[in-house]
């Protein structure tokens, strides 16, 4: 089975509330909530993938000191076993916002069980709201 390298990031604004972007139709488990962050590409470490999916995805800017590794997710698809590291973010540059068509919400870690998301992010909710 093909395993698959994706970073995320639970980025956590001020007021404590966790980013949440809604996968947008045409896509794999189109409607569902998730952690921003991508596929790390080859020769790219899971950091490198964060900062620059968060450019492309949410056009903000952030740096691999202020990415704190905070759990990961291991979970098998019917086609793939998929690996995610998740890191916590406080600081950044900008305002995350939608360049890529999909919802955007900031949830308090008590709600994240209130927002559908795929089966490999639903173990990482205990956690966030453990640690938050």
């Amino acid at each position: 089975m093909k395993v698959v390298l994706v970073s995320a990031v639970a980025l956590i604004d001020v007021d404590g509330r966790i980013l949440l972007a809604q996968r947008p139709e045409g896509k794999s488990m189109a409607g569902l909530w998730e952690f921003p962050g991508g596929k790390v590409e080859a020769g790219e470490t899971p950091e490198a993938a964060l900062i620059r999916e968060l450019e492309e995805e949410l056009g903000i800017n952030t740096w691999e000191s202020c990415l704190a590794p905070l759990t990961f997710a291991s979970h098998s698809y019917d086609d793939f076993h998929l690996l995610m590291p998740l890191f916590a973010c406080r600081k950044w540059e900008g305002t995350p916002y939608s360049k890529e068509n999909q919802a955007l919400k900031w949830v308090h870690a008590k709600d994240l069980r209130d927002y559908p998301m795929p089966a490999a992010d639903v173990p990482l909710i205990p956690i966030l709201r453990d640690w938050l």
